[in-house]
């Protein structure tokens, strides 16, 4: 039973699974990177300017203030900080985005690639074996229609 989980996890490892994976996640760790400088130096900036050097993520609604003795903070301020949501929102807004943009590119490009009948790019092999594959059986059904009449 242990060869069997070994050999199998093997497999896993080898056909790529997990190698796609362990990529998916760095990709993903610096495309959060990228996103984070986006919106932190290049967004927020100019929103800034235009809200009078208003920064959203320190925006918050206070409900009690905090209460202090001596100095000492006998009792937490309670806020709810709406900054912090506006400013997730549009680092999701940009995540998404940029998502959308490179996925369509992507589309595109699989699509150019899988039309046979686009000289420009080089057809996969197998998408091209499978066009063969088509038209051999159209031309097949053509002489089969053909000998029944």
């Amino acid at each position: 039973m242990k060869n069997s989980f070994l050999k199998e996890f093997k497999e896993f490892a080898v056909k790529g699974n997990m190698i796609d994976i362990a990529i998916g996640v760095i990709v993903g760790a610096a495309f959060n990177k990228v996103v984070d400088v986006l919106v932190k130096k290049i967004i927020a900036p100019p929103l800034s300017l235009l809200t009078g050097d208003l920064n959203f993520e320190n925006q918050k609604m206070i409900l009690r203030n905090a209460i202090t003795t001596n100095g000492e903070i006998v009792k937490e301020e309670v806020a709810i900080g709406y900054g912090e949501l506006i400013t997730v929102m549009i680092n999701f807004l940009i995540i998404s985005l940029t998502v959308f943009i490179i996925v369509r590119l992507f589309n595109r490009l699989r699509a150019n690639a899988e039309d046979t009948g686009n000289k420009k790019v080089t057809t996969p092999k197998n998408i091209q074996l499978l066009t063969d594959l088509k038209e051999i059986m159209q031309e097949q059904n053509e002489l089969l229609k053909n000998q029944k009449k």
